[in-house]
Order: C-alpha cells, then structure tokens, then sequence
C-alpha cells in the first residue's frame, strides 16, 4: 500500500499543554529558543515527526498559543489537514481556545479531535464538567462532534487512547494531491555554514525532486532545490503533505521572508488586488468601516492592505456568509482561487472573518449591484462557466493562462477545457492555445459578412487579398484566431482561396447587369483587335460606360486571365496572345528562332513583335541567346497545359 502524508496541527489556548502533549507524542520538545525555554512558552511554530503505523507518515505542528503570536499560529495551520484542539481540564475553554477553533474553521479544517490535558489536575467529576463546558461551547462546525480524549502528558494516561483516536480519523481526511504542480508555502527561512539558503514548509501540492528548477514567488525568480530532507532526513523527492526544508540555490536566505512561496505553477502569479469571499461568524468588537486597513492571513503570509466593500459602507453583522469584497494589498501575494484566508484588525487587534479568495486578479470596480452581480457570477460559477467568461475576454489563451485568468490550479483548468473540447464547446488552435467554437463562428460571420460586401462592391474582382481581410479583422480578433477560422472555412468551402485572393464559394467575378452588353461589347472588340489596336481606354470609352468600371474591367480580365499586358501596357486579350505563342512554337519546331522569324510567322510588325517576345521571356518559356531564342520547352508545354488556347 502506498504511504500517505499527513500534517496534524496541536491548537489551543497559552499554557495548555500543546508542546507537552506534542513531546509525549513524538519524545520531540518543539520549544527549541532559548527565550521559549526562559520563559517556557512557545514563540515558533513547532515540528516534530509523528510515528504511528506502516504506510502512514505524519508531522505535527506545534503552534504558539499567546494571542500576541496569533500570526504564527496562522501561518502554522495554514497548511494542515487535521488539527487536534487541546483544552486544559483545569481551566476549559479560554479565550484563545476560541479564537483558534474560530480561525481553523475559517481555514476550512474539517477534521478535528479535542485532546483535554492535565487530566491529573481534577478529579473525575470534574472531568464531566468540562467535557460538558467544552460541548456548549462548540455547538456547531468542525469541533461540535470531534471525538474527545482526556489525556495526561506526564503520567501518559489517555495517551494510547489518543492515539487509536487519530489513527481512526485520518483515513477519513481527504489526502493532499501529490500529482499537481508543486506549492510549498515557506514558514522559515535560515541558512547553514556552507548550505546557503535553506526554508521550511509545508508541500501543499504537488511533488518537488532534488535537482529540480522552481520559482521563488513574489520575487518571480527561479531557484534550484539542491537537497531535500523531511524530519532531517535526506531524500531525492518530498510530496504533498510533508514537512521539507529544500536547500535552495541562486538566491540568499536574507532575500527570502516567511509567506514567499516555491512553486511550479506558472499560474500562480503576484497580486496586489484580491478580489474575497468573506465569511463572519461573531459580533465584531467595532463595526468595520469602507476602506478599512486589514491584515490579511493565506498560506503562511501576512500583509497589511484595505478592505473594500461593493454592496455596504460598514460592516456590523455577526454571522454574515458570503461577503463579496476585495482587498487592496501594500504588498503582492501569489494565491489561488480557493484558497483559505483569515483577515483581521491590527488596532484594535481583532479577528474579522476569514473564507475563500475568489480571484487572484481582481479589478478596480465600481460600487453597486452590477459589481456584486459579477462578483456573485464568479463565485457560484462552474469552472466550465469562468473559463468561458475569460475567453470570451480573452478570445485566445493557454490553459496556463486561462489557470491564472479564472484562479484556478493548473490542473483543474486542463481537466475542464477537455471536457469542453469532447462537448465542442472550445477548440485548439496552433497546439497551446484554446478558443470557444462560438467565437470562431463568429469570426466565420464577420468575414462572410466582409467577402459579402466586398462581392456587391466590386462584383468584376474575385474577392479581397486575404491580408486585406486580416486587417480588417484584427481590431475584434487575435490574427492565430482568424487564421484558423479562415482554415476551417476553406476546408468547409463557405469560401475559396485563389492565390492570395478570398471569395465565397458561390461568387463567380461576372459584370453588372446594367452594363453586362456593353461590357461584353468591350471584350469582344479586344479579342478582335489583335495586338493592333488605338488602346483599351479608348474601346472602353465608346461604350459610354461609367469611367469607375474601367480599372474594374482591366483588373477583372487580368484576374480571370482572359487578357494578357505587354512590356509597354498593350493590352492584348489572351486567346490573341495564345493563338500568336501556339503559331511561333509550330512555325519554329520548338528550336531555337529570331526576331525575323517570328516576324515573318507572325505577320507582326517589329514594334508588337519585339513586345510580344519579351512578354514571353518574362513567362520563362524563352531564352536569349544572342539575337537568337531558345525555348524552354517545359515552362512552354506547361503553359499551354494550364491556360490552353482559345
């Protein structure tokens, strides 16, 4: 059976005996300082390994109990997955006995026991007293149906007891995903005499290796893990729900403070502006006002910023659920959506709430019910829903991207956008990059819509340059998006693409019906007049037809390869051009020829003979050589196989 992680938090009220229980546990006192041992209170948090069974690893965390060291206590059980509340039998439950249960449940710490210590100290009535004190205290949440020890950490009664008890609930707490991106907020960070930077945490996610290239969050900069150890154990990987210190390189330990992160998820991102979901289960000391300064707790880190409200101006309610607010960080955090937070007030000290973050990334928005109406969007939101509302944004973005975007693990976002793909709700376009199939349609409407107006502008043209179309198109779209759509048209010919040229499918470049007779008239004496002729212009002309369709004509029989254009701008309809090319190949026996012998053939005098020579050796299917030319009799047959005489 594979081995499972846990971290198990000791919480409770000052001089309880959380790191005498801890060292009955493990035999590990977690009071390492020297004031902690003067003054025989916990400061730090505490570590210790915890031994119970074959396949089933655990750490404690130790946490101070003092109320002046609450943001150590937070930064402790940030990352745990089962706490024990320890409440001393000779003095019940104290004030930061609440104040614990109260920021764990705000933690979302489902799974809980009560260990009652300093049984030894009261009699056994007594015992029933304050099972029944700590009962009415906690009538609802985690700790209302917690299992309860009562324990004694010098005489070890109550101790194996314990035990059992923990090993029984841990199978039912949810283990940590070790297959996800690595996370690791840091909690302290030090350094050893030739080591150089070293820091503790708890793996939140994921899997991190000896070797391995991680980034240093805020600071955005990568570091590379040159040693692992768990419990002072040296190991090649640590997984999510151990306790490490990671020998980092490329960065010095001065550099890096408790609430940085390390981390592989390229979606996890600094932020100053952090948009919340708050939850508020008493009555506040003092109400709290709009714009109010706060601190707040996630992961390990503590930073001072300002709360603001969307739907209020001050907050005065006990039991309030589902506040949407933002807070305005001094310093950038890197969070995902979903994760725990605890805020509270530095003067006068207070606990205010805590809940959820629900975008990482928020924005400067407006007071009033349209902000909460997205607000509350984002929130009851499925993940197939945010990652539609961020490309319709967006338009184009890697799962990355569209991770970062909504505040989401990497993983889950990848998970989503597949189930998406099999539904055709989005597709891939260039590999990476994911876009809805209702914004590629409409990308296909616009450029019908285009080719469609084009088509009835200019009905002699084949339709615009397809760089013409894209730059019509960039201000709406990403140009890799139009691309696509341009792709997906073509293969289902909705429109054709001939050389660089777009048209729909049923277009066929013809002429104006108010002016087809005398149009054709104009062809017709051009395919008459032979090379000799007093110019196309002047044809044109005698049709009394709108001087605006005669760069439409010349253009439409170029397009249509029904005209051809001398060096000199003569132009010369095609079936006279080919009719003189198939004459000057069969006069000459495809050999090689002079002026004078195309001359004579063709009956031309010198100046259209010259002209229609060198339009010929700009085709490439002749040669100078001299005064004689050669045919290059492969281009020759390729031409008349593409464009045969008519």
């Amino acid at each position: 059976m594979a081995d499972t992680y846990f971290t198990i938090g000791m919480a409770g009220h000052i001089d309880h005996g959380k790191t005498s229980l801890t060292k009955a546990l493990t035999n590990i006192d977690t009071d390492r300082l020297k004031e902690e041992k003067e003054r025989n209170i916990s400061i730090e948090l505490g570590y210790a390994p915890f031994y119970l069974e074959d396949g089933l690893q655990v750490s404690i965390i130790d946490v101070p109990g003092h109320e002046r060291f609450i943001r150590q206590m937070i930064a402790g059980v940030a990352g745990i997955d089962f706490v024990i509340l320890v409440v001393a039998a000779d003095e019940g439950v104290m004030p930061q006995t609440r104040e614990h249960a109260e920021i764990l449940s705000y933690l979302g710490i489902e799974h809980a026991l009560i260990a009652v210590t300093k049984t030894s100290k009261v009699d056994p009535e007594m015992l029933s007293l304050v099972e029944e004190d700590i009962r009415s205290e906690f009538t609802a949440g985690t700790f209302a149906k917690a299992p309860m020890f009562f324990v004694d950490s010098l005489t070890k009664e109550g101790l194996e007891e314990l035990k059992k008890g923990i090993i029984e609930q841990l199978p039912k707490v949810k283990q940590r995903d070790s297959s996800s991106n690595f996370r690791m907020p840091i909690d302290q960070a030090f350094t050893l005499k030739g080591k150089g930077a070293i820091v503790r945490g708890t793996v939140f996610e994921g899997t991190v290796h000896e070797g391995e290239e991680v980034i240093l969050l805020p600071r955005n900069e990568k570091v590379r893990v040159r040693q692992l150890q768990v419990h002072k154990q040296t190991v090649q990987h640590a997984v999510a729900g151990q306790r490490a210190a990671i020998n980092v390189g490329g960065v010095s330990f001065k550099e890096i403070t408790r609430g940085d992160q390390l981390t592989t998820n390229r979606s996890l991102s600094p932020s100053k502006t952090i948009d919340l979901v708050l939850d508020v289960h008493r009555q506040l000391d003092y109400d709290l006002k709009q714009r109010s300064r706060v601190k707040l707790h996630t992961g390990t880190s503590e930073v001072m910023g300002t709360i603001v409200f969307f739907d209020r101006n001050e907050l005065r309610e006990s039991d309030t659920m589902n506040i949407l607010c933002q807070v305005r960080l001094d310093e950038e955090i890197s969070v995902l959506r979903g994760d725990r937070f605890v805020l509270r007030r530095p003067s006068p000290i207070e606990t205010i709430g805590g809940g959820w973050v629900l975008d990482p990334f928020g924005e400067k928005y407006k007071f009033g019910s349209a902000t909460i109406d997205i607000l509350r969007k984002k929130m009851e939101g499925t993940s197939e829903e945010r990652i539609t509302r961020a490309l319709e944004k967006m338009k184009a973005a890697t799962v990355p991207a569209l991770s970062k975007e909504i505040g989401e693990p990497e993983k889950d976002t990848e998970r989503t956008v597949e189930e998406m793909k099999e539904q055709d709700i989005v597709v891939n376009i260039e590999t990476d990059l994911v876009v809805l199939y209702a914004e590629v349609d409409s990308v296909r409407n616009h450029l019908e819509g285009l080719l469609e107006d084009y088509h009835r502008k200019f009905p002699l043209r084949i339709g615009p340059g397809k760089a013409e179309i894209i730059q019509e198109l960039k201000p709406l779209f990403p140009r890799v998006m139009i691309e696509f759509a341009l792709f997906e048209s073509i293969k289902k010919e909705s429109l054709v693409k001939i050389g660089h040229y777009l048209k729909q499918y049923r277009h066929t470049p013809s002429f104006p019906k108010q002016w087809e007779k005398r149009l054709q008239n104009v062809v017709l004496q051009l395919k008459e007049a032979g090379f000799k002729h007093e110019g196309f212009e002047e044809m044109f002309n005698q049709q009394s037809i709108p001087q605006d369709y005669f760069e439409e004509l010349e253009r439409y029989l170029i397009e249509t390869e029904q005209a051809v254009t001398l060096e000199d701008g003569t132009f010369v309809h095609r079936a006279v051009f080919d009719r003189a090319l198939i004459a000057l190949r069969d006069g000459t026996n495809s050999e090689s020829f002079t002026v004078q012998d195309a001359k004579a053939i063709l009956e031309l005098s010198r100046k259209y003979c010259i002209l229609f020579l060198e339009k010929v050796d700009a085709l490439g299917m002749t040669v100078r050589v001299d005064d004689q030319r050669k045919w290059v009799n492969h281009k020759l047959e390729k031409y008349l196989g593409e464009n045969p005489s008519n």
